[in-house]
């Protein structure tokens, strides 16, 4: 099965290979052991019996001819399997050696001991032997049995346990294997289903499919999912981020060329066209400068990350609001409680409140007030920047912090690049903080910039 080959390093074949190492050692060993068990039994039920073939002979004197065929007529010894010597040391006997059936033919040979096995030889005419001896009243005897039926007992375990490793061996395999796929069929179908969405460029938001077992897959699948959706949606957002700045700057670019075109036409005949051309010409480079610094603004805040550290918030709002006076056309009171310390980034805080008291101007009257008040809380400190101006439609408040966004009643009246409250809102998240926008009474907007204390 090319499954169990080396050179393949899928999860199932490792798995297989495996298990199939693991059980096949737990086996050999097992079936040693019971083998190692069952011959040991054997061995020592032919020693019981050996000895008490033995015990029985001692309890005999065998004295002369009439006292060895009384003891053979008498025993129930299987003289096809036991060998009997007796030896007869005394100064009277008759007869020194007797001997049972087969047993000088036996000893022709002598048999050799089996080392480190007691009482154990091995005769290559009869095979396996257990030898036993004893001695009484100047008699020594010697029995000889064969193991043969015990060994055949013994070879047919050792059959029985081949067969069964071999059926193991065969069947085991199969088994692992369809265990093995079960478990890595999803995580397959996973990098099917990955390899056809990175082909696709997440042009569609597609998803893995989520199996319902293993559970460590199927978290996994779901983990690539989250995953999947949020490179879906930077993705989608990058084109229409690269879109909308291609179509902001097309803009100028295209008004610029068209007065350098005028100019090259008439600016000879009509030097007055010159003068209006450059000025028009000089407020789109700057609107392009404009929209191009708070592009790279933008672009350093997806992966900027910044140092928080506690500052006083109460001066540093003061002094901003000192410097825009003189920007701005519309009076600013502030409410600020004297010592007041935020842990955050001090410079892009300041930065989000600047361009926040901006936008309140270009959307109010020149004589409408804004108000800088600033809150402090158990666990929140609120900075709230409220003008009386235009306001925002309540469909459009969930999209005014998207990149070029603008509200479809400023949209051609009011100049902008759609930009300050994406940059606004990128800085805040980056400061652990959250901007919401709320209508003013009786109208006018109240951004509030929360942080948590």
């Amino acid at each position: 099965m090319k499954f169990l080959f080396e050179s393949n390093k899928t999860s199932a074949a490792i798995m297989l290979r495996s298990f199939l190492s693991l059980l096949t050692a737990v086996i050999v060993i097992f079936s040693c052991v019971i083998i190692l068990a069952i011959g040991h039994q054997l061995l020592e039920t032919s020693r019981q019996s050996s000895a008490n073939i033995i015990t029985s002979l001692q309890k005999t004197v065998i004295d002369g001819n009439h006292d060895w065929q009384q003891w053979r007529f008498n025993s129930t010894l299987d003289t096809s399997t036991s060998y009997v010597r007796v030896h007869n040391t005394r100064k009277d006997a008759t007869t020194e050696y007797y001997y049972s059936p087969g047993t000088k033919k036996l000893l022709k040979i002598k048999p050799s001991r089996i080392i480190f096995i007691r009482d154990l030889y091995y005769q290559s005419r009869t095979g396996f032997l257990l030898f036993k001896t004893g001695n009484a009243k100047g008699i020594k005897y010697n029995l000889w049995i064969r193991l043969n039926s015990q060994i055949e007992i013994l070879e047919r375990v050792i059959i029985i346990t081949v067969i069964i490793l071999i059926l193991t061996l065969l069947t085991l395999p199969l088994y692992i294997h369809l265990i093995a796929q079960r478990l890595t069929n999803p995580l397959a179908k996973l990098t099917k289903s990955s390899q056809k969405i990175s082909a696709n460029n997440f042009k569609v938001n597609q998803k893995l499919p989520v199996p319902s077992s293993p559970s460590e897959v199927k978290q996994l699948a779901k983990s690539f999912n989250y995953l999947l959706e949020n490179l879906y949606y930077q993705n989608s957002k990058e084109k229409l981020f690269v879109v909308n700045a291609a179509h902001e700057l097309r803009t100028p670019i295209a008004t610029i060329q068209s007065h350098i075109q005028l100019i090259q036409r008439h600016g000879q005949n009509h030097p007055e066209i010159v003068s209006r051309s450059l000025q028009y010409i000089y407020s789109e480079s700057s609107q392009m400068s404009e929209l191009i610094k708070e592009l790279l603004i933008l672009s350093k805040a997806d992966d900027m990350k910044l140092a928080l550290k506690k500052f006083n918030l109460s001066q540093s709002l003061t002094e901003i609001v000192t410097k825009i006076k003189g920007a701005i056309q519309q009076p600013i009171s502030i409410q600020i409680p004297a010592q007041i310390f935020l842990n955050a980034h001090q410079q892009s805080v300041e930065q989000i409140v600047t361009d926040l008291l901006s936008n309140a101007s270009k959307y109010s009257e020149k004589n409408a007030p804004i108000k800088l008040v600033v809150e402090q809380k158990v666990h929140q400190i609120i900075i709230r920047i409220i003008d009386q101006g235009i306001g925002i439609p309540s469909q459009e408040k969930s999209h005014i912090f998207e990149r070029f966004y603008r509200s479809s009643n400023v949209r051609g009246s009011i100049a902008g690049t759609g930009l300050g409250l994406a940059i606004a809102n990128q800085l805040a998240a980056l400061n652990h903080a959250q901007i919401l926008v709320t209508d003013n009474q009786p109208h006018g907007s109240i951004f509030s910039i929360i942080f948590h204390a």
